[in-house]
């Protein structure tokens, strides 16, 4: 992160931000619980499939955690 971004984002990280969606039906615990859910359902998929390798199984569960926002931190330097 340049200097100016790190600037700035300490600067607002002292404020307390509140965002509203108004029309949004579902609350923050509907909507992890429906991610977590669909998450479930391909890893239980990937580690169904048995023309995966354990490589290649790892691999593709923690592409999935990618793909639903979270990283594979220092396990996925591969």
């Amino acid at each position: 992160m340049e200097l100016y971004e790190e600037l700035l984002a300490k600067a607002i990280g002292k404020d307390v931000m509140r965002v509203t969606l108004p029309h949004l039906q579902l609350h923050a615990a509907e909507i992890v619980e429906q991610q977590s859910y669909a998450a479930l359902q391909k890893i239980k998929a990937i580690i169904e499939d048995d023309s995966l390798d354990d490589f290649e199984c790892v691999e593709q569960i923690v592409c999935v955690f990618e793909r639903f926002g979270s990283d594979g931190g220092s396990r996925h330097d591969f």
